[in-house]
């Protein structure tokens, strides 16, 4: 039988219709890699059997009529754990949603159902979103395949673990400052952040209401636009979902990239980017070159006030959103004489400590004399990077960069030291202040043998010039280049 990590999106299709294996026989197959694997990497938090045998078992019944397959018949998926799912825990890897089971499903996971995926399980990251390594899982922190003493990325850690090790075909990661984007660097696979807008939240537990994105993980450029073209579109359900036609991307991929101009920003490339991640990069351009892309320096002025900014903004949002939290509705009570204390003990034992980091970092950005200091002007420089975006994108098609500034560290690495860990977002909160779509692809591996990914942003809503440049790298052999 076909090995879990070479499954695609097109060869399970292919196997299915030509009648070679039965959806619930991949099914078994990734739900017995899970079984071997998860002790060791802690990929997920829960597995769906019954869910996902259901779902396979629905594709057999399909096909046994003769019926036609939807476009991600018995694909095995993951699910990071802060995208609600019906029936299935969903714990935002924390203590104070510990047996919260939804009772509805987020737009995008019940857009998957519809179109044949089969659901694995819920896959571990930071709590509530909120990191950079997975370290801060109240369930512990995931383990990268590439190397088990070194993290996987953050916070959508799980997911990129769970589709390197092929644990999962694919998987949905949220990303809020590059928390599909670092990961998929870090473990080596492609992970796609879409425009804000073009893929609905309705459903997504929030971190950062203004930042925060849904967006697929995948071993190759072509399943994460499968994925994106069943997820993204308009949804009366969110306010902030565009309601942009989306187009077909798995025939815009295909199509040619010579005279694409691509903007190679001076300033992602200065001081702390490891040479053997900036060597990678440069080589990665060089092969862009060769399929005939145009290369154009551009300065993006702005970009050293990027990781300020979003700290501001991002934990006053998480601030507001996480208020809910209280021991009263759901989730964690921990009981206390007075309402008051109830609230405080709810709080202090069921949020982590970098939660609480970030609660109080937003309370304090919003309060009365602080706010004009810090959240107005973190939003007007917002509007400035914003600006270096639109200028850059009047000169060129895409801009590449690295996509975060050193291969994956060891755990423990950097967990006392909060600010060498927000400094490992430094060019992913770019793109994700600015709204554009972005996407990480692997782009070869230190001389240690750690994988490295090179980001791609695109104007917004062009997520189809993105994931065509990434898939003419990609079969040009950009990952060993």
């Amino acid at each position: 039988m076909t090995t879990p990590a070479l499954w695609t999106v097109a060869s399970i299709r292919a196997a299915l219709q030509a009648k070679k294996i039965s959806a619930r026989e991949v099914a078994t197959e990734f739900l017995g890699r899970i079984d071997q694997r998860n002790a060791e990497l802690n990929a997920y938090l829960t597995v769906s059997p019954e869910r996902a045998y259901f779902q396979a078992e629905r594709i057999d019944a399909a096909i046994a009529k003769g019926e036609g397959l939807p476009p991600l018949a018995g694909v095995p998926m993951a699910i990071k754990d802060v995208i609600s799912t019906r029936g299935i825990q969903t714990t935002c890897a924390s203590k104070i949603l510990k047996g919260y089971v939804p009772p509805y499903n987020a737009t995008a996971v019940e857009r998957l159902d519809q179109a044949g995926a089969v659901f694995l399980g819920k896959t571990n990251c930071d709590e509530f979103a909120m990191g950079g390594s997975n370290e801060n899982s109240a369930y512990g922190p995931v383990r990268n395949p590439a190397a088990l003493d070194r993290v996987p990325g953050g916070s959508s850690g799980g997911s990129a673990a769970a589709v390197a090790a092929g644990l999962a075909v694919a998987a949905l990661g949220t990303d809020t400052g590059g928390s599909i984007r670092q990961p998929a660097s870090f473990c080596g696979v492609a992970g796609l952040m879409p425009t804000y807008g073009r893929v609905s939240r309705y459903g997504l537990v929030a971190f950062a209401s203004s930042l925060d994105k849904i967006g697929p993980f995948s071993t190759n450029v072509a399943d994460a636009a499968a994925i994106l073209s069943v997820i993204a579109g308009h949804d009366g359900n969110d306010s902030t979902s565009a309601p942009v036609p989306v187009p077909d991307y798995a025939a815009e991929i295909e199509k040619p990239v010579q005279g694409l101009r691509i903007g190679v920003p001076e300033d992602y490339f200065g001081a702390g980017l490891d040479s053997d991640v900036k060597e990678r990069v440069q080589a990665g351009i060089a092969q862009l070159e060769k399929l005939g892309c145009r290369r154009v320096s551009l300065q993006m002025p702005h970009t050293d006030y990027a990781i300020a900014a979003y700290y501001i903004l991002a934990t006053a949002e998480a601030s507001s959103n996480l208020a809910r939290y209280d021991g009263v509705r759901y989730g964690l009570r921990v009981p206390g004489g007075t309402l008051t204390e109830m609230y405080r003990n709810t709080r202090e034992g069921g949020f982590g400590a970098e939660v609480k980091r970030r609660i109080m970092l937003g309370t304090y950005v919003l309060s009365s004399g602080y706010y004009d200091a810090y959240y107005l002007r973190a939003q007007r420089v917002r509007s400035l990077i914003t600006r270096d975006f639109t200028d850059a994108f009047q000169k060129v098609d895409a801009i590449v960069t690295p996509t975060a500034p050193t291969p994956a560290f060891r755990i423990g690495e950097k967990s006392a030291d909060p600010l060498q860990m927000y400094l490992a977002d430094i060019y992913t909160v770019t793109g994700s202040l600015a709204g554009v779509p972005g996407i990480s692809v692997p782009c070869g591996k230190t001389k240690s043998g750690l994988p490295v990914g090179m980001q791609m942003f695109a104007p917004h809503f062009a997520e189809s010039s993105l994931l065509r440049i990434a898939r003419a790298f990609e079969a040009a052999g950009g990952s060993t280049a």
